[in-house]
């Protein structure tokens, strides 16, 4: 199999990491939170050569689907996220962008489950549902890459707020060790802000999953 890679771009007010997963050598990603101008995100991928074959949202919150309608109408991808932030993606109160100024849903074509696999374009993820930064996050994990995209449950030394609507701290915490800290000490993960870490550092470091 072709080695998988990872790509960024840093997006939007919050400054959202969105990323593309493809395979060496070919034009195929799978998007992962398009957090604001969907347009610009499609148009920086053709200038690269690539087309968008998925979307996967780890979460409904404003400053991670800002972008989506746009990459969807663009793209005609298919949009994934987790069964239990169906209530998050359809109420613009909930996922803040109301608050925010600009209200918004997110319009979801397959609500994955807890463990689900998803193939698209040849490359396998595994949904992991990581409930607390919101009652659906979820992460996804890539096993033939080695890597976990985290969202806004697991930073580097620190995890997702919890103050906003359907966080719970406890829930979160339980979450990280639970269903993060059981992968491989040397995935590599990918979270919604800030600079990538790895599980084995996050499981020595992290002031908040002692």
């Amino acid at each position: 199999m072709a080695e998988l890679k990872i790509g960024r771009l840093m997006m939007g007010v919050c400054q959202t990491n969105c990323y593309f997963v493809y395979e060496e050598g070919k034009r195929e990603v799978i998007f992962i939170d398009p957090a604001d101008n969907g347009a610009y995100i499609y148009d920086r991928l053709q200038e690269k050569g690539f087309t968008v074959a998925g979307i996967l949202l780890t979460h409904g919150h404003f400053d991670h689907i800002w972008g989506l309608a746009e990459l969807r109408e663009h793209s005609g991808a298919k949009v994934y996220a987790y069964a239990g932030e169906k209530a998050l993606c359809g109420d613009a109160r909930l996922n803040v962008s109301a608050g925010a100024g600009r209200a918004c849903t997110a319009d979801v074509d397959v609500y994955g489950n807890d463990g689900d696999e998803i193939t698209i374009a040849g490359i396998t993820c595994r949904l992991i549902a990581t409930p607390g930064h919101t009652e659906g996050s979820c992460c996804y994990y890539f096993p033939d890459g080695g890597f976990l995209i985290s969202g806004d449950t697991l930073f580097a030394e620190s995890v997702g707020r919890t103050d906003l609507p359907t966080g719970d701290m406890g829930a979160l915490v339980r979450s990280v060790k639970e269903k993060l800290f059981v992968l491989p000490d040397e995935t590599r993960v990918y979270p919604g802000h800030g600079e990538a870490t790895e599980i084995g550092y996050e499981k020595k470091y992290n002031p908040f999953c002692g």
